[in-house]
């Protein structure tokens, strides 16, 4: 399960029911994630619900943990610096809905016409990802759903440490600095300093 979802992000697939459809075609696809040329594929629902239940039961967390204690005799216990950057959401624009439920139905498969309404994450929300917020990175540039990502990263070899998400705000940078420490393996004495991605 870990190989499948390392492969849908590895190859930027969309969805679990895209996924499903380059494994019955695609010989590298069903190498990485160990199956037969002549195995049958399994359906995308049920594929999305292992996938929740593998994500939310902290196995997911346990694993990173093995592999983190493997790699401890490679990392640095002096070099640390927490980053940060946007991670989109996994949800559209077109389920970016007024929260008192007002505005345009969506017209024909789905379609919303939302070009001239002003809207924000306090009057608007996510249907299918209500914790995703409104984020863009610069002035002008275009608004995502998102969440911010933030790392702790050792730096003399590279290695990924540490990992959460916040919600997508201004002020996610500067707290996310101390609960990483917080957070971080006893070995790794993190840097004061951060530099912001996002």
């Amino acid at each position: 399960m870990l190989a499948k979802s390392g492969l849908q992000i590895f190859y930027s697939v969309r969805s679990e029911r895209m996924l499903i459809e380059q494994l019955q075609y695609n010989l590298l696809f069903r190498w990485f994630v160990g199956m037969e040329m002549d195995e049958a594929i399994w359906n995308h629902a049920v594929y999305s619900k292992n996938r929740e239940r593998l994500l939310n039961e902290e196995i997911a967390e346990s694993f990173f943990r093995r592999v983190l204690e493997r790699a401890k005799p490679y990392m640095s216990d002096e070099h640390f610096t927490v980053d940060g950057t946007l991670i989109e959401a996994w949800a559209s624009h077109k389920s970016f809905r007024p929260k008192d439920g007002t505005g345009k139905p969506p017209g024909a498969g789905g379609d919303v016409d939302f070009r001239g309404a002003e809207r924000k994450n306090q009057t608007h929300e996510s249907t299918t990802d209500p914790e995703a917020r409104l984020f863009t990175k610069s002035r002008g540039g275009e608004a995502k759903l998102s969440y911010m990502g933030h790392v702790l990263m050792e730096n003399r070899n590279g290695l990924l440490v540490q990992t959460f998400l916040t919600e997508a705000s201004g002020r996610a940078q500067p707290g996310s600095q101390a609960r990483t420490r917080d957070k971080a393996p006893p070995w790794a004495a993190v840097s004061s300093r951060h530099s912001a991605s996002a």
